[in-house]
């Protein structure tokens, strides 16, 4: 992830995100309706895995229109870290989702009760055919937008979670292996698990104003530091306000012969080109007694 790559809310990306959208969220309820109707749990573990695409593919269009909105007197930051917030919420919902799948498909492990194949396997084929058609739509729009790519992470963990259910469905027809449906349904509840921990960590970490895992704090006082003019960096902070857009405060204590304005563009320049920073607010320290009773009153306060 580097510099800010959201799209406007009518770009070929949004209008991808979206078609995906309809498509997945469709064929959520169909199969939903397909694992109650055939009493397949891996069916409905898989209509659970969709539903995670659904809020994932939802929460990037969201972000694709809050990015639209300009900030207010009270919300002067936008609207951004709604994504976020929402992101953290789908994805401990999903934890609960795979708590219940797991406890279902241990009971039914044990005691599995009749499931009717001949519509099960129809069904998890057509679900690879869907996964297949939003991986070719979203493959279409993607470029650099990251949003589009998560998605696409997302669609193949669905493709094979369809993959998992038409196994357990091919098991049980061939071999009659009535706990196959019970194990298809515990890969996928795995599958699941995989996907939502990763956005439950990722937007916790943005939402703590964590350093972002692609940048190296070190790296960037490193660069700073090696700039002409710069003695001391203090108070260097870099965080995420949203995916892709990083925000950085620092304190930089300079030679009293420094040009400031030429510096500070030098800086800006440095920082959006190697480290994909754009939103840059850096104070500068003139050397001497007063930045270095700064610097002390810093380091007490750290």
């Amino acid at each position: 992830m580097g510099k800010d790559e959201r799209q406007p809310w009518n770009s070929p990306s949004s209008a991808a995100l979206l078609g995906a959208l309809v498509l997945t969220a469709g064929f959520c309820a169909v199969e939903g309706l397909a694992g109650w109707w055939t009493n397949s749990l891996a069916l409905l573990s898989d209509a659970g895995h969709m539903l995670s695409d659904v809020g994932a593919l939802g929460i990037a269009l969201m972000a694709s229109w809050l990015a639209t909105r300009p900030p207010t007197e009270t919300k002067t930051f936008g609207y951004h870290r709604l994504e976020i917030v929402a992101a953290f919420v789908n994805g401990l919902a999903m934890w609960l989702v795979v708590g219940l799948v797991w406890h279902e498909a241990y009971r039914r492990f044990w005691s599995p009760p009749p499931v009717w194949v001949g519509a099960m396997i129809p069904v998890a084929v057509l679900g690879l055919a869907v996964n297949a058609s939003v991986l070719w739509l979203l493959h279409r729009s993607a470029g650099a937008n990251l949003n589009v790519r998560a998605a696409m992470v997302h669609v193949v963990g669905d493709a094979l979670g369809s993959l998992s259910a038409l196994f357990a469905g091919l098991a049980m027809y061939l071999y009659g292996w009535a706990w196959a449906d019970a194990l298809a349904s515990a890969c996928i509840g795995v599958l699941i698990l995989m996907s939502s921990w990763r956005i439950v960590r990722e937007s916790l970490d943005i939402l703590m104003m964590g350093t972002p895992r692609e940048l190296s704090l070190a790296e960037i006082e490193r660069t700073l530091r090696g700039l002409p003019g710069v003695v001391d960096v203090h108070d260097l902070h870099v965080w995420t306000m949203t995916s892709g857009m990083y925000e950085l405060t620092a304190h930089l204590v300079v030679q009293n012969s420094v040009v400031h304005r030429a510096l500070l563009e030098r800086v800006q320049l440095l920082l959006r080109d190697r480290f994909g920073i754009a939103h840059i607010t850096v104070q500068l320290d003139p050397e001497g007694a007063c930045a270095e009773e700064f610097r002390r009153h810093a380091r007490v306060a750290h």
